[in-house]
């Protein structure tokens, strides 16, 4: 949903990543750690680019090294050392918004699941007619805990106030503050600049702006998000976990509005970027890693796992199948039980049915891989390819040593070591001589018998 900068107000968006995520434990950043393969913050962005924002400021503290590395310079950064509050961390973002005229969205790194729409809903609510001062996302949780409390008429704020300073009367509103925010550039760090932090945590909240403006006689307004699981902030790993949880149960449900036949949803992972087209069948047990596109028609068989690859029209794949990234299946190629395909391109038609490996490598059309068969791709310093051509057949139990080119309609017998090319239409068998003993066997058993016997 992109703006049209002629029609409205430029924007900017502030996103709060100061906190030192204490509870998450871990050397990671806390908006960093990820949700659907992807990290809260590049989830939040990903809304927020969608506006086409003037500007773009995240507010970091400790860690603040493995944000600039992970963002570089998606945004600007702004630093907020001590922290004293949500209101003192938007000021952080003063001097990087210095000269800009516009709307601001106050957002949180980890509240990452904001969408668009709602975030428009804010920027529109703030131009409407009235024009309020702010505006901010209110929502009714099944059990509002210890949120902040919007106390609001038909939309209009008339307080905002924080659980800990809440009243008994106050506690038992239901709307709640989700601590995003809008407002325009003009009102917001003038108003910042007169928050106080007269209060339980001796803070500088954000929401107190909302309060100042309203004891100045301005309007402030509050936008109900229908959808309080938008708002889901991540503080821990049970949190985590619960969200990606929440996550994933909306990618299928996604999925099957689509068109896709999930025959156990819940067995099923998706990635942020998973691409499931109409007709598509998915068993029990399988995971689908960042980077997966499956075609029309694929049939993904149960306990198989997906990460980087293309998979065409009508393709079978598993069940017991890995695709690592840069595998292509293409149409109507088939990849079977306890096959692993890495940075390969299986041809239309082309099979692999069982207990492969194909890594660094090109099968044409209507080849066959017979079980066994691997490409030796890595020399213990550099990777080689192997090419295989149209309706070749390759022998069960067959190393194939790459550099290798084999050529269309080639045949390699099974139990072949293969390390020189072999030409269209050849037959390569590579194997050492085959010795018999008559009557060998039949005396070693005779001989061990009566030894076991003996032994006695």
């Amino acid at each position: 949903m992109a703006r049209c900068m002629s029609e409205t107000r430029p924007l900017a968006a502030i996103i709060l990543a100061a906190g030192k995520g204490t509870r998450m434990k871990s050397n990671q950043h806390k908006v960093l750690h990820e949700v659907g393969g992807r990290s809260m913050i590049e989830h939040l962005l990903a809304s927020v680019e969608a506006l086409a924002p003037e500007r773009l400021v995240t507010i970091v503290g400790e860690a603040r090294e493995q944000l600039h590395e992970r963002l570089g310079d998606r945004c600007a950064f702004g630093v907020q050392e001590p922290q004293l509050g949500t209101g003192h961390a938007v000021q952080q973002a003063e001097e990087a918004l210095a000269g800009f005229s516009g709307d601001v969205l106050v957002l949180y790194g980890d509240v990452p699941f904001v969408s668009t729409a709602t975030m428009q809903a804010m920027i529109d609510r703030l131009n409407a007619h009235d024009t309020p001062s702010s505006v901010v996302l209110g929502f009714e949780p099944d059990d509002p805990l210890r949120y902040g409390r919007v106390i609001a008429q038909q939309g209009r704020i008339l307080k905002m106030v924080e659980w800990k300073d809440a009243n008994e009367e106050e506690r038992a509103c239901t709307l709640c503050n989700s601590g995003l925010l809008a407002a325009r550039a003009e009102d917001l760090f003038a108003l910042l600049a007169r928050v106080q932090n007269n209060n339980a945590q001796d803070e500088y909240y954000l929401p107190d702006i909302v309060n100042i403006a309203i004891a100045d006689g301005q309007t402030c307004a509050v936008v109900n998000t229908p959808r309080p699981a938008e708002v889901t902030g991540i503080n821990s790993r049970a949190e985590l976990a619960a969200a990606e949880a929440q996550w994933q149960e909306f990618k299928r449900a996604e999925a099957m509005e689509a068109g896709v036949t999930l025959r156990a949803p819940s067995t099923v992972f998706f990635s942020w970027d998973t691409e499931l087209a109409a007709d598509v069948v998915v068993e029990p047990n399988v995971v689908f890693g960042p980077g997966v596109v499956v075609a029309s028609g694929a049939y993904i068989k149960a306990f198989s796992h997906l990460e980087g690859a293309t998979v065409g029209e009508d393709v079978e794949v598993g069940p017991y199948a890995r695709l690592r990234p840069g595998a292509v299946l293409e149409k109507g190629s088939k990849v079977g039980n306890f096959v692993e395909i890495k940075k390969a391109t299986l041809g239309e038609g082309a099979k692999a049915s069982h207990l492969s490996y194909l890594g660094d490598a090109t099968v044409g059309a209507g080849a066959n891989i017979g079980a066994g068969t691997i490409t030796c791709n890595y020399d213990g310093y550099f990777k080689h390819k192997t090419v295989i051509g149209e309706r070749a057949f390759i022998g069960s139990n067959s190393a194939l040593i790459a550099p290798l080119n084999i050529g269309a309609d080639a045949i390699v017998a099974a139990g072949s070591a293969v390390s020189r090319d072999v030409s269209a239409g050849e037959l390569r068998m590579v194997r050492a001589e085959q010795m018999v003993k008559p009557g060998w066997a039949d005396r070693f058993h005779d001989a061990m018998k009566k030894k076991k016997a003996g032994g006695k």
